[in-house]
């Protein structure tokens, strides 16, 4: 891809070409933050949801000032529920504390899963250990995808005292719940992590087994440095 100037960036972002804009967005991941916002800002409305999504990802990973109040709003406002997914992603990446509240809003009260499993997400990537309550409510969600959103979270804020409460999905009928069970773990240092991770270990589903043998060994160097 050929790098393009900043001018020829703004430029190129108000083409009626989309891919001209989508090819001017990417370009940014070379530029400053303060350099970026600006540009990425002018395509935030823009008609095709493809690059709004782009956008929207643009401002977690170039994080300025006005980057958590620009995300906050279209988490808590946008029509289009992807667009609030993608909002929540971000707060996520953009790691400012600030956002527990906006984050913890979104999953009780927006109505689409997308979003509440992306909210659940970004609360495990802020490692806010405020957040462990709402986790523990959705591991009774009826949605899987926020239940195992919830369990990795569990272990991203290193709740501990979850430990009993998530290890009923040890012998879940889906093995990707449990293989996010054993990655969890191995961030949940009791005796009962490990037992659980040895029994794991054993799974006939080879990335859940793996996942524990990984776990198992980081408990082992946590016990080690202890």
């Amino acid at each position: 891809m050929t790098t393009l100037s900043l001018e020829e960036i703004s430029t190129q972002l108000e083409s009626p070409d989309l891919r001209d804009r989508m090819v001017a967005l990417a370009n940014l991941r070379h530029v400053s933050p303060e350099d970026a916002v600006p540009l990425i800002k002018k395509v935030l409305d823009d008609e095709s949801l493809q690059l709004r999504s782009m956008a929207i990802f643009a401002l977690g990973v170039k994080p300025t000032p006005e980057c958590y109040s620009i995300l906050v709003r279209i988490l808590e406002n946008d029509p289009d529920y992807g667009m609030r997914a993608d909002a929540a992603g971000a707060l996520g990446y953009l790691g400012d504390v600030r956002a527990f509240e906006a984050l913890s809003r979104a999953f009780y009260e927006d109505t689409d899963w997308l979003v509440r499993f992306s909210a659940a997400v970004s609360l495990g990537n802020l490692k806010d250990p405020r957040a462990r309550q709402l986790l523990l409510q959705a591991l009774d969600s009826k949605e899987k995808v926020l239940q195992e959103a919830a369990i990795s979270a569990l272990g991203e804020i290193r709740a501990v005292e979850s430990v009993d409460s998530i290890l009923r999905f040890a012998q879940s009928d889906d093995w990707f719940i449990r293989q996010r069970l054993a990655e969890a773990l191995g961030n949940l240092p009791t005796p009962k992590s490990v037992s659980a991770l040895k029994y794991l270990e054993k799974d006939n589903h080879y990335n859940v087994a793996e996942a524990a043998r990984i776990s198992l060994k980081r408990l082992e160097e946590i016990g080690n440095q202890a």
